[in-house]
């Protein structure tokens, strides 16, 4: 029998990108161009994964575990929760700018890491994996703000 193409199995990386609603829109062949650009890192719970006014250089995506965003020193009144799925550091793929908050592990964590670096590659060398990404991108803080403005002023859709 033959192949006409290359069928192979997806990674576990390119598996868990694929759970990650950033990368969700991704065909099989892109995760795995994206796949090479996502760097694996295992965080133990307590552990720092960036302070507060730290220059942003990644975006982080949580594969397991859990992670608190808070204000330094406010660990009993975080910002917000990253989980399995979700993204953190966001604001770095757009302006690199200083974090706004420090990022903390809850309980051991397995998270993707990409750094800006390798994303402005990505927008160079393949532009429509990276409006893919950004379209999320843009979706998730939609999302947000849709969440805040409803919090504020009741209903709005």
């Amino acid at each position: 029998m033959f192949r006409l193409f290359n069928a192979s199995k997806p990674t576990d990386l390119q598996q868990q990108l694929a759970a990650v609603p950033l990368f969700s829109t991704l065909s099989p062949r892109e995760q795995k161009i994206v796949s090479a650009l996502v760097h694996p890192r295992r965080v133990l719970a307590g552990e720092i994964i960036f302070d507060e006014g730290e220059e942003g250089q990644a975006i982080y995506a949580v594969f397991s575990g859990k992670v608190m965003i808070c204000h330094q020193g406010q660990t009993e009144s975080p910002i917000a929760y990253a989980e399995r799925g979700r993204i953190f550091g966001e604001l770095a793929l757009i302006d690199g700018g200083p974090r706004s908050a420090q990022a903390r592990a809850v309980a051991d964590c397995e998270l993707g890491v990409m750094f800006r670096g390798d994303f402005e590659n990505l927008m160079r060398s393949h532009a429509v994996i990276a409006t893919k990404i950004s379209f999320q991108l843009a979706k998730y803080y939609a999302g947000i703000i849709r969440q805040m403005a409803s919090q504020f002023s009741g209903t709005i859709k």
